[in-house]
């Protein structure tokens, strides 16, 4: 009988077990990659939901214009109490919070929306979440019917 036999029927082979720590490496390196793009793919949605939520908190905004100003034919600027109230509730109708900024000439308004998405892998080592941050902004422009911008 060959050594290469008498090794193997005794079951002291030098190579026994190495293809399970190979698979076992592997396995774990599979299911890293996995969760990083399982979870990377919901920071994406998140970070693309608060985009969309923030952009239209921002036109919800801009639709409180200052009514004096319309009527007047003078500059046309936002209310800024009337165009906060309208971002904030925008904002709590979709269940977001953010910030509410007015540019200085009454004119712009930009908002940004911080939220977080839950991970599923991520969340084996520790990471429970992760925190987006989306941004919106909205510009009165105003012209006189047939004016050609």
């Amino acid at each position: 009988m060959s050594t290469w036999l008498r090794r193997r029927i005794a079951g002291t082979d030098s190579e026994t077990g190495s293809v399970t720590v190979f698979v076992a490496i592997t396995v774990v390196g599979l299911l890293v990659l996995i969760g990083l793009v399982v979870d990377g793919g919901a920071k994406i949605r998140a970070a693309q939901r608060a985009d969309a939520v923030a952009a239209e908190a921002a036109r919800a905004a801009g639709q409180a214009v200052a009514l004096p100003g319309v009527v007047g034919h003078q500059n046309v600027a936002v209310d800024r109490q009337g165009a906060v109230s309208a971002a904030n509730a925008y904002l709590a109708a979709a269940g977001e919070t953010g910030n509410v900024a007015i540019g200085p000439d009454g004119t712009s308004i930009e908002v940004t929306v911080t939220t977080s998405s839950p991970t599923a892998f991520l969340a084996l080592i520790g990471i429970t979440d992760l925190t987006v941050t989306g941004h919106g902004e909205a510009t009165l422009v105003h012209r006189v019917s047939g004016e050609r911008p």
